[in-house]
């Protein structure tokens, strides 16, 4: 025959265990604190508890946001020195007429950088674009119309 491990018995209803606190709800009578069933005098009305202090708002700042993409930015360029670092094999390299002879790792970080170059001038120029319509619509806009 085994016997339950005398933490709560299953046969008690949970407001009869002792430490037991009934969740709480607007208007509700809630045990106080070292009460198992509790009087009319012991109990506290759930609206007259304290409420437990709201946690901090986290606020995002300028110096965090910078922290970050400092932090971040290092993790790139040390990933990078590593890329360059393992790849020194040279390669023959010709270019619009132009030929030489350079590492792999500094080849492939040049055509990044070239790709990223071309990526940002066909983003600039469709701001510009965007920029332009909006400024047209505004003028539009403030121009009266004669009929």
């Amino acid at each position: 025959m085994t016997q339950q491990p005398n933490h709560q018995d299953p046969a008690k209803p949970r407001e009869a265990r002792a430490g037991y606190l009934a969740p709480e709800s607007p208007g509700r009578s809630v045990p106080a604190a070292g009460t198992a069933g509790g009087t009319g005098a012991n109990r506290i009305q759930a609206s007259e508890r304290p409420m437990p202090a709201a946690p901090a708002e986290k606020r995002v700042t300028r110096a965090g946001m910078v922290w970050v993409s400092v932090a971040t930015a290092l993790v790139v360029l040390v990933l990078l020195i590593v890329f360059i670092l393992q790849n020194q094999d040279y390669v023959q390299v010709r270019f619009l007429g132009l030929e030489g002879a350079v590492s792999l790792g500094m080849a492939l970080f040049i055509a990044a950088v070239a790709g990223g170059v071309l990526v940002a001038i066909a983003g600039a120029a469709r701001i510009i674009q965007l920029r332009t319509a909006a400024h047209r619509r505004a003028q539009a806009a403030r121009t009266p119309t004669v009929k």
